[in-house]
């Protein structure tokens, strides 16, 4: 009765999830990787994790041993777009999202930054347009 296949791995957190990400991003040498926390500012996942790969196959490589990884540690999906092109990747794990791309796509879309700018509350004072 000891299937192996009836145990069934639990995915892991999404805290876990991350370290694992970054675990394997620094292994193979993605460029300037950066964690954004979500929480609060969306509801589709907790982080955002944005790096940058020094060529297509490096972009691809990248996304391949996440995938690996993550699947490893009990991701039973973990669904990539853009690999065939290697310009820029969308890797969803989760409570974690993943954007690898190549230096001239990350700098033109520079996606860490619309999602670091702080909320701001609408002010709540009318605009005085009938100065004297």
């Amino acid at each position: 009765m000891n299937d192996p296949r009836a145990r069934r791995i639990r995915p892991p957190q999404p805290a876990a999830r991350l370290d694992i990400i970054l675990a394997s991003l620094e292994d193979d040498k993605a460029i300037d990787t950066v964690t954004i926390d979500l929480a609060g500012k969306t509801s589709m996942a907790d982080y955002m994790v944005v790096a940058t790969a020094r060529s297509k196959r490096h972009v691809a490589t990248l996304a391949q041993h996440l995938r690996e990884r993550l699947k490893a540690a009990g991701m039973e999906s973990v669904p990539i777009e853009g690999i065939e092109q290697g310009d820029w990747v969308l890797l969803d794990a989760g409570d974690v999202v993943v954007h690898l791309f190549q230096p001239e796509l990350r700098a033109f879309y520079n996606v860490e930054k619309m999602w670091a700018i702080p909320a701001t509350e609408p002010s709540e004072e009318p605009a005085d347009d009938a100065r004297a």
